[in-house]
C-alpha cells in the first residue's frame, strides 16, 4: 500500500481514525468505548486500527515462518497479551496467578458446557425452523409450503396514486421534458393510453408503501432516474436543483421510501442492502444493477451469502436485484445479466429467478415479495427496450384483485388462465392469440424475445405459431407449464427459444433437467446462438444478422 496505514483509506470519508496498541487490552477496549460512544451521538461511522500482529499465522495449523522467518523469531520471543497482560495486573496487585487460573477455567467449563449442548441438539428442516423477534410469521423453504395471494390493488385507489404520481408542489419548476411524462401519466389514468413498465413499477412502490405499509428502498447507479430515463422517482427543480420525491408524499401514515443512487461499488452496495434486508423482512429491498452484466462485480456477495445463507445458517432474505436483460446490439459488457449463473446455483428453492414480460407481471411479482411469508432472495431480468415498446404494456384490469381471469378466457395482456377470485403474478403465459387448434409449431421462451417473435410472426402472417412464455425460471413452475402445455397433447414437440448463445442463458438449466423431454413428457429442441465465449458480438450489424436467424428458424415448420 502507499500509506503507512491500512486505514488511511478511510480519510476520504472524513471520518475519526483511532489508532491503538493491540497489545494493550484496556487501552482496545476505552478506544472501543469511545468510538461507540462518538457514533452514537453524531451517527457518523468511526474507524478504528488496532495495530497488532498475527501469532499463528492463516490458523492454528498454519506454519508461517516458512515464508516469514525473522518476524516469526521475533513473534515467538514475545510474551502473549495474555501473559504480559496478567503480569502487569500482577504489578499493579489486582490480580494473583491463582485468580487468573480460576477466570479462565471458568470460561473454559462454560464454553465446554455450550459445545456439548450444540451437540446434543438434532439439527431442524428448513421448514420446521420457528423464526423469531423480527423475523417471527416468515418461511423459508421450498415454495410448496408458500402461500400465494392475490396481489391485485383496487384501480380506483391505483388510479388515485398514480395522479399523485404525476403532480408537483407549487412553485416547483418541472424539467420541461418531464412534463410530457407528466401529462401520459394523466393520459393513463383516463383511459387513453395503457400501462406501461415504468407505470407498473411505480404503482408497486406506491401501493405497497401506502396499503400494506411497507417500506421500500432501492438503490443502484442512477437508480433516481432510471438508467434509461425511465423511472424518474425523484424530480429535480429545473431552477434550483430542489428535489421532490412524490413517491414519498402520498400519505401521512405511508411507510418510507428511499430511492438512493450508489456509487460504483456493486459488492459494497449489494452487500450492505443484502445486510439491510435481514432487518426488515417486512419492506421491499431492492438492489438494481446499471446493466444486469455490472452484477459481475458482486458476484461474492451472491455465491456468500444471497445463494446460501438459508441453507448454511437458516438466515431467510427478501433482497430483490433488478438486473437489466436483453440482447440489443449493445455489445458484450451491455446484454447479458448472466442468468445461466443464477440458474447453475439453483436448488432446494434457494432463490428465485423470473423473467417477467409485462408491466403488470412486474407488479405483481414486486408486490409478492412482500405480500406472501415465504422470504428468499429474488432475480429479476429487467428490460431495456420494452420500457418503451408499444407492444408491452397492461390494462387498469390487469392490475385489480382478482377481475376477469376466466379458465377458457385470456386476458387481453396475455396472462395466463387461472382461478377467477385470485389476480397474480403469473408463472407460465400462454399464447392469447394462437390456441392449440390452429398451432402447428409451439415455442417457449423467456422475456424480450417474445415480442420479437410475435412481431416478425405477424409480419409473416403467421396464425399457426403459438408462443409461450416462461415468466418464472426458479423454483421451476412444473404444474404450470403442465397445465399450459396439456392442450397441445402428448404428441408436441416444444422449441425452445433464447437470445443468448447455446452455453448461456436457460437452456443448459432446461437441459440439464430435463434432457430433450421437457417435464418428461414433450420433445424438446432449441434455438439458439451458437456456443461463444463471449455473452454478445460487440458489432450491431452483426447482431441483427444473428437475430434475424433465430427468428427466421422459428418460424420455419419442420
Amino acid at each position: 500500500r502507499s500509506a503507512r496505514y491500512a486505514t488511511d483509506v478511510a480519510k476520504m470519508l472524513q471520518s475519526p481514525i483511532f489508532h491503538v496498541n493491540g497489545e494493550d487490552p484496556e487501552a482496545v477496549a476505552q478506544v472501543v468505548q469511545l468510538a461507540m460512544e462518538f457514533r452514537y451521538e453524531f451517527n457518523r461511522d468511526v474507524v478504528i486500527d488496532m495495530y497488532c500482529y498475527r501469532r499463528r499465522g492463516h490458523n492454528e495449523g498454519d506454519e508461517p515462518s516458512y515464508t516469514q522467518p525473522q518476524m516469526y523469531r521475533d513473534i515467538d520471543r514475545r510474551q502473549t497479551v495474555r501473559t504480559s497482560y496478567l503480569e502487569r495486573l500482577k504489578t499493579l496487585g489486582g490480580v494473583s496467578d491463582d485468580d487468573a487460573k480460576r477466570i479462565a477455567s471458568r470460561r473454559t467449563t462454560l464454553l465446554e458446557k455450550e459445545l456439548s449442548a450444540a451437540r446434543a441438539e438434532e439439527p431442524l428442516a428448513a421448514e420446521d425452523v420457528g423464526y423469531k423477534g423480527l423475523w417471527e410469521g416468515y418461511v423459508g423453504g421450498r415454495e410448496k409450503h408458500a402461500d400465494d395471494p392475490d396481489t391485485g390493488v383496487d384501480v380506483d385507489t391505483l388510479k388515485g396514486l398514480l395522479g399523485q404520481l404525476a403532480e408537483t408542489p407549487d412553485g416547483f419548476h418541472l424539467h420541461p421534458k418531464l412534463k410530457r411524462m407528466m401529462r401520459m401519466r394523466r393520459e393513463k389514468i383516463a383511459g387513453k393510453r395503457p400501462l406501461d413498465w415504468t407505470a407498473g413499477e411505480a404503482l408497486a412502490f406506491a401501493s405497497l408503501a401506502t396499503q400494506e405499509k411497507a417500506r421500500v428502498r432501492l438503490t443502484g447507479q442512477d437508480a433516481q432516474r432510471g438508467t434509461f430515463s425511465h423511472r424518474h422517482s425523484v424530480l429535480h427543480d429545473h431552477q434550483d436543483g430542489t428535489e421532490h420525491m412524490p413517491l414519498a408524499h402520498l400519505a401521512d401514515d405511508q411507510a418510507d421510501v428511499e430511492i438512493v443512487n450508489s456509487p460504483l461499488s456493486e459488492a459494497g452496495v449489494l452487500g450492505f442492502d443484502y445486510g439491510y434486508s435481514l432487518d426488515y423482512p417486512d419492506g421491499l429491498v431492492i438492489w438494481e444493477a446499471q446493466f444486469g452484466d455490472f452484477v459481475n462485480c458482486a458476484q461474492v456477495i451472491i455465491d456468500q451469502f444471497i445463494s446460501s445463507a438459508e441453507d448454511k445458517w437458516n438466515r431467510l432474505s427478501g433482497i430483490v436485484m433488478l438486473l437489466p436483460h436483453g440482447f440489443e446490439g449493445q455489445g458484450p459488457e451491455h446484454s447479458s445479466a448472466r442468468l445461466e449463473r443464477f440458474l447453475n446455483q439453483c436448488a432446494e428453492d434457494n432463490i428465485q429467478v423470473a423473467n417477467p414480460s409485462t408491466p403488470a407481471q412486474m407488479f405483481h411479482l414486486l408486490r409478492r415479495q412482500v405480500v406472501r411469508k415465504w422470504r428468499k432472495p429474488l432475480i429479476v431480468m429487467t428490460p431495456k427496450s420494452l420500457l418503451r415498446h408499444p407492444r408491452c404494456v397492461s390494462t387498469w384490469d390487469d392490475l385489480a384483485p382478482g377481475t376477469s381471469n376466466h379458465a377458457d378466457a385470456e386476458p387481453q395482456s396475455g396472462e395466463a388462465s387461472g382461478p377467477p377470485e385470485v389476480n397474480r403474478f403469473r408463472r407460465v403465459l400462454t399464447d392469447p392469440d394462437v390456441g392449440p387448434e390452429k398451432c402447428k409449431k409451439l415455442l417457449l421462451c423467456s422475456g424480450k424475445i417474445y415480442y420479437d417473435l410475435i412481431e416478425h410472426r405477424d409480419k409473416l402472417n403467421r396464425d399457426d405459431v403459438a408462443v409461450l412464455r416462461l415468466e418464472q425460471l426458479y423454483p421451476f413452475p412444473v404444474d404450470e407449464l403442465a397445465a399450459a402445455l396439456e392442450p397441445y397433447g402428448d404428441d408436441t414437440t416444444v422449441t425452445w427459444v433464447q437470445e443468448e448463445p447455446r452455453n448461456m442463458g436457460a437452456w443448459q438449466f432446461l437441459k440439464g433437467g430435463y434432457g430433450y423431454e421437457l417435464l418428461h413428457r414433450y420433445q424438446m429442441k432449441r434455438i439458439t446462438r451458437p456456443p461463444s465465449a463471449s455473452p454478445a458480438t460487440g458489432s450491431k450489424a452483426a447482431h441483427q444478422l444473428e437475430q434475424q436467424a433465430i427468428l427466421d428458424e422459428a418460424m420455419q415448420i419442420d
